[in-house]
């Protein structure tokens, strides 16, 4: 199935910040736009938005004035629903409520011809439920544009219940000539992003509700240990808590309040008090003018430890820790014993510096532990977090601390949580990645790929996953269930599957 000639109208319905990006890429295509609101003059002024903001890429040179004006003689503003008539694709962006679409399309549908093929961007709602209501369900499909759409690649293509395979090909093929990056899937809660996108926020909102760490060290944790853009409060402050908060509950809501989408108590008291981020002017941090932004919590230098013990099998996501080790002139004492079955070091003190498991540290029966957290790069990362058991002797927490700071580390000491932040982030990513692909969700490429394009992560869930080895992130996970009993952090049954498949193929 080809794509929609460019020589053809695509219509956008409803006129706010997504309705304006959507038509921007279209007119970017080639093709003529028609724009449509319900409120009178809001087509109207979306265009000007749009001449505004072409303007605006020719005073940077990336577009040059032929372009704009020839771009802009092909926006037209329409008053009426029958403006749209000779459309071959009309996609609509208003409000998210399930009544007001499928009225619109079923006026659309007695305006169009029957070869007109009809989306909505729906972020929340089953696109199989919006098309319910039409006369031919089978042209009907999502398309699941990022904000902003001139400039985020990722579409989800989303086929409902009755879609007919030629329309989702035919969306599909549309927006890859449109320069996006299509991902197909299945129309389920939070489709592909939103789903997967929900452990996210949610594992931090906990530790922050368990007075482990602070928004501004979870955050920094996130960033510079866990490789992510932004963390899940500056970026929620920047979505708008009220949204955020709503898709949660929406998926929640959908998956019959599975525990794994439980939404958070401080997010929601935040959206009760007005606290709803930059558009407020505050949310889990100031915005107000002057306002400084919370630093995050760092440890003080301390000296690193002459020497230290290195035991048991390494974990191969911490393998360039010895080679940092040494490098940084620590004298490291290799245990020449038979194989230990955890990997850890011993700290001047007899405590054990060890990767998290998903437990907490606290509860061991015998000695005393550090729990590391788990980074993208050892290496190249910023800063490490550190979750000392309650037992662990001050001198042996500041060895640890020092001997971080030595590899050229920042470190954050956080509470005694189980599976510290970036640890238990992770693993529930991957767990959720496994989770839908084999539900059909997606294809494992697409999940890796909408993750990745939509929600900039430093690597795909299932990519990750693998680096890490199945197993580990089962048994954070397992730790995690112990801890946490209830079922929100029991493994998949698919992760538990792939996992035995990889452990003995070793």
């Amino acid at each position: 199935m080809t794509a929609i000639d460019p020589a053809r109208a695509v219509a956008v319905v409803g006129t706010g910040t997504m309705g304006q990006g959507i038509a921007q890429v279209a007119l970017a295509a080639g093709h003529p736009v028609r724009l449509y609101d319900a409120v009178p003059g809001r087509a109207e002024e979306a265009a000007r938005a749009i001449a505004a903001r072409l303007g605006r890429l020719v005073d940077k040179g990336r577009l040059d004035t032929a372009g704009r004006d020839a771009t802009l003689a092909r926006l037209r503003p329409v008053a009426r629903l029958d403006g749209l008539a000779d459309s071959a694709l009309v996609i609509e962006a208003i409000v998210e409520r399930l009544d007001a679409k499928q009225k619109l399309f079923q006026e659309l549908e007695s305006v169009v011809a029957d070869d007109c093929l009809l989306a909505t961007n729906t972020s929340s709602l089953p696109v199989t439920a919006v098309a319910g209501a039409l006369r031919l369900p089978g042209r009907f499909v999502g398309l699941h544009f990022f904000n902003p759409a001139p400039v985020l690649p990722l579409v989800e293509v989303v086929r409902g219940h009755a879609t007919d395979e030629p329309a989702a090909e035919r969306a599909r093929a549309t927006v890859a000539a449109w320069g996006k990056t299509p991902v197909a899937c299945a129309d389920t809660p939070g489709f592909i992003v939103n789903r997967l996108a929900r452990p996210f926020y949610a594992e931090a909102f906990r530790v922050y509700e368990e007075r482990g760490a602070d928004p501004a060290t979870i955050d920094a944790v996130l960033r510079e240990s866990g490789g992510f853009a932004m963390g899940p409060f500056e970026l929620t402050d920047l979505i708008g808590q009220d949204v955020n908060d709503a898709v949660t509950r929406s998926v929640h809501e959908a998956f019959f309040h599975d525990p794994r989408f439980t939404p958070s108590l401080a997010q929601g008291r935040l959206v009760q008090a007005g606290l709803l981020g930059r558009k407020s002017g505050a949310g889990w941090f100031p915005y107000t003018d002057g306002a400084g932004k919370p630093e995050p919590s760092t440890a003080e230098p301390h000296e690193a430890p002459a020497e230290i013990g290195w035991h048991g099998q390494v974990p191969p996501v911490c393998a360039p820790l010895l080679d940092m080790i040494e490098e940084a002139g620590v004298k490291v004492v290799r245990d020449r014993t038979p194989r230990e079955p955890e990997w850890y070091i011993a700290l001047p003190g007899g405590t054990r510096l060890t990767l998290t498991q998903g437990e907490a540290a606290t509860p061991r029966s015998s000695g005393t532990t550090i729990h590391l957290d788990l980074a993208l790069d050892y290496r190249s990362c910023a800063r490490v977090a550190l979750a000392p058991s309650l037992k662990a002797p001050e001198a042996d927490v500041r060895a640890a601390v020092g001997l971080f700071q030595a590899l050229g580390k920042k470190v954050s000491v956080i509470d005694d949580v189980p599976g510290l932040i970036v640890a238990r982030t992770v693993a529930m990513l991957v767990d959720f990645a496994e989770d839908a692909a084999a539900r059909g969700v997606a294809t494992r490429e697409d999940i890796d790929t909408a993750m990745r394009l939509g929600v900039n992560y430093p690597r795909g869930p299932l990519e990750w996953g693998r680096e890490l080895g199945l197993g580990r992130v089962r048994d954070i996970l397992s730790g995690l269930d112990r801890e946490y009993p209830g079922g929100r952090y029991h493994p998949s049954l698919s992760l538990r599957r792939r996992a035995a498949v990889e452990e003995s193929l070793l």
